[in-house]
């Protein structure tokens, strides 16, 4: 599939702009593409491609603090102690490409959940549609990680299930996503709910 900035930016302008959310692409630089995604979430890493992203949480962020809303949970560690590339993997595990399709779609309001789609005047199928346009950007070789399980999965998520679960990642009282990491960029697709 051929990926251009306008199909890409229409997709994430219609599936988000009614969520609360963080979506953004940065370049991969360094061979633990953790880094990079740490790198995103301190808004240190512009666009490659200068394409349009979205940050709902942009008025939260300070000097000292520029990955806000991400932080280490307080219940665990100290809030104030930035995260690192090895909090990122301890709490992301890689997920298939199908899963991951669902997954942008389920990010698009609160609960994490393909109920979400309900106030979309599309079909299932168009809504996925835009979901694989999203991914396009990324090649047809990358990898996909979150923070979100279900009960009895590991690689594939089921949004059919009865619990969806996260790893916290921020200290909103939900917050879901997804990371995209191919060999030449990283993206970050990230929803919250209410604190």
């Amino acid at each position: 599939m051929s990926i251009d900035q306008a199909s890409w930016e229409a997709a994430i302008q219609h599936l988000y702009e009614d969520g609360f959310a963080i979506i953004a692409t940065g370049p991969r630089r360094h061979e633990d593409w953790r880094a990079d995604v740490l790198a995103v979430m301190e808004r240190a890493a512009p666009d490659p491609r200068g394409w349009a992203g979205l940050d709902d949480t942009a008025n939260e962020r300070s000097p000292e603090h520029p990955a806000v809303p991400f932080c280490r949970p307080s219940f665990r560690d100290d809030p104030a102690r930035p995260l690192t590339p090895a909090d990122i993997g301890e709490r992301l595990h890689e997920i298939d490409r199908a899963s991951a399709e669902n997954l942008l779609l389920a990010l698009t309001g609160d609960g994490c959940t393909l109920r979400n789609l309900e106030r979309f005047t599309e079909s299932f199928d168009e809504l996925k549609d835009m979901a694989r346009t999203i991914l396009a950007r990324y090649g047809d070789t990358f990898t996909c990680h979150t923070n979100v399980s279900s009960v009895g999965h590991v690689a594939t998520l089921d949004f059919g299930g009865e619990s969806i679960g996260w790893r916290p990642m921020t200290y909103y009282g939900e917050d879901c996503g997804l990371v995209v990491v191919s060999d030449i960029e990283v993206g970050l697709f990230w929803a919250f709910g209410d604190i």
